[in-house]
Order: C-alpha cells, then structure tokens, then sequence
C-alpha cells in the first residue's frame, strides 16, 4: 500500500529529529509523499526549502490564525514556486484567541482571495468557529479545491462542509477511544473527498498518542477511517492516494 501524508510539519520544534531520519521511516512503511505546511513566512520558507531538497516533498504557503497578527507580508510572493501546491493553513481559532479575531477573519478572507487569484487549493484550520469559517467562505466563495484540516467537527459540521464542496481530512484524532463524533463524521464522508493527515508532530494516533507524531504514523489514520466506514484499509489507501494527488495537482 502507497499512503500520502497530507499534511504535516517537518523539523518543528527545537527537539525534532532530523528530516531525512523521519521521511526514511516513513518510507519504509509505505508513505511516499508529503505536504509540509507552511504556518507563518519563516516556516514557509523553510517548508520551500524542504521539499526543493526532498523528492516526494511538497510545501504550503500560509498564516495560521494563531499569527494573524503578524501580518501577511511576503507570504503571497511564494505562491508560485513550483513547490507550492496550496494556499494555508489559515482559518480562524477561536479557542486559543491568540490573535485579535477580527484579524484572523480579515487574513482569512485575505488567503481564501488568493487561492481564487492563484487557482491554488486552501488549507482550512477551524476550531471552535464553525459559524464564522462558514459564513466568511460563503461571503468570499469556497475555492474549487478546498480542505478542512484536522477535522474536529461532528456530523453536522461535515455535512455544512460537504455540502460546499469541500474535502475533510482526518488525522490521529480519529483513532481516539472518546472522539465518536469526530467517527461518525468520518463515516459519512464520502471516499472521495477524504483526505489523511498527521499533522506531525501534533496528535499522534493510538498507540503512539502522547508521544512526537510523524508521519509514519499516517497508516494509523487510514486503518482507522477504513474501520469506521467499514472498508478495506487497501481501498483507504488507494482512494486518499489518487484523491490526494488530484487535489494538490502533485506530479514527481
């Protein structure tokens, strides 16, 4: 089985181990490809970096919420390198508040404008604002290829999400004894428009939960969405490998 990890952050945090150490353990598990998700510039850049220097390495380029109020300065410029196949992550926290909210709805809608501008996908964060996600992708219009990221939201959620056209991507949290709604949600995505993630080095699965996620780990994610849908762990792998592929155009 061939497994894409569709979204991570390699060589964050201080104590991170080196990147060709994580992408050969990845490997020799069977995942043979990667988003590496940009959150501010500095992490853009490296995220660039990264996968100009991997094969099978792709990069994002975005403002997470949390950062919003640093500013989009320069970020925009990175969205045609060949290397960057999406727009994010951005969305809105509302949870840690860690920027002001009417900054993260203002840079939101700023980065949801340039995946129109660039025809780029968007790489959704949502947590604890649903509402105001929804309202400013109606008020802006969904992009064509449009993902949620590390979805925490139940089924109603997924539908509001489904119903504008919008792929979910599930990550270790799926395989978490109290995350039935989070399951159900699952259950009910259609395969193709399902995506895998670790979001490594955050939220490893059972029963690596607790411990640095990588993305070696993304199988576990796969097994537990084919459990929840009731479907092969092979047909998982093979749907979220072509999904994947079409929804970030990624070619060797």
């Amino acid at each position: 089985m061939r497994w894409t990890d569709n979204h991570c952050h390699l060589g964050y945090g201080k104590d991170a181990a080196p990147i060709d150490e994580v992408l050969a353990a990845a490997r020799a598990v069977g995942v043979e490809r990667f988003v590496n998700v940009g959150t501010d510039l500095a992490t853009t850049l490296r995220a660039v970096e990264v996968a100009e220097q991997h094969r099978g390495v792709w990069a994002t380029a975005g403002l997470h919420p949390h950062d919003a109020k640093e500013g989009l300065g320069g970020l925009e410029d990175l969205l045609t390198h060949p290397k960057v196949v999406a727009v994010g992550e951005c969305g809105l926290d509302f949870y840690y508040d860690n920027s002001p909210r009417e900054e993260q709805c203002q840079v939101f809608a700023t980065q949801i404008g340039w995946a129109h501008t660039h025809d780029l996908p968007l790489v959704i964060h949502s947590r604890d604002a649903w509402d105001d996600t929804f309202a400013i992708l109606d008020s802006e219009g969904v992009p064509e290829r449009t993902v949620f990221h590390c979805f925490t939201g139940g089924p109603s959620e997924a539908e509001r999400g489904l119903e504008r056209g919008a792929h979910l991507s599930f990550s270790g949290i799926v395989t978490f004894q109290s995350a039935t709604d989070l399951q159900a949600a699952a259950a009910l995505t259609p395969l193709d428009r399902l995506l895998i993630e670790t979001d490594s080095p955050y939220l490893a699965p059972v029963p690596h939960r607790g411990k640095p996620n990588q993305p070696a780990f993304v199988a576990l994610v796969g097994e537990a969405v084919a459990a929840v849908q009731n479907r092969p762990v092979e047909e998982v792998a093979d749907a979220t490998w072509a999904t994947t592929e079409n929804f970030y155009g990624l070619r060797s």
